[in-house]
């Protein structure tokens, strides 16, 4: 069984085949241009942040920005496309980091090219549906069988395209 972390949990609430693949250590993520626009895009949107925030790493899941004083997890995404599961990565963390004693931690999401943020909290009522996505990820990545993958107009900019639809090209 794979330990749970926050990018899979991520994938948890985008594509479950996705979620099998990279458990599984097959990765696609170097292919894409969408990631390495991410990485651009987190490299230089603050580039004053490695100064006043921490990474820091709890149970297998690397939170890039982290404000220790004001406890808020800030979270970088070019898109808010895909919120629902930046939503649930950054409940992840706050749920990391109240399992590890950091009690009252809330989330940011930033969207620099839109201008906008997204705040998040970790209330006492969604710490079941966070334990619930730990087992469910946990379930899938045991799974002898690789899900199915989803509709091929859902995939289209996922860095897993190539390696689900191959033979449909």
């Amino acid at each position: 069984m794979a330990h749970t972390t926050a990018t899979l949990i991520a994938y948890y609430h985008l594509c479950h085949r996705k979620l099998w693949l990279h458990a599984h250590q097959i990765r696609m993520e170097h292919t894409s241009e969408a990631v390495a626009e991410g990485k651009q895009l987190h490299e230089r949107a603050y580039p004053q942040r490695a100064e006043r925030y921490r990474e820091i790493i709890l149970d297998g899941s690397k939170i890039d920005f982290y404000d220790p004083y004001d406890k808020v997890v800030h979270e970088l995404k070019k898109s808010n496309k895909l919120e629902h599961s930046h939503v649930a990565q950054v409940q992840f963390y706050l749920y990391l980091l109240r399992k590890n004693g950091i009690d009252g931690a809330t989330g940011l999401i930033e969207y620099p090219k839109l201008r906008q943020t997204e705040r998040v909290a970790l209330t006492n009522e969604d710490v079941p549906m966070v334990e619930n996505w730990i087992r469910e990820v946990e379930r899938i990545v045991d799974s002898e069988q690789c899900p199915p993958r989803l509709a091929k107009s859902r995939c289209r900019s996922c860095s897993y395209f190539d390696f689900c639809w191959i033979e449909e090209e």
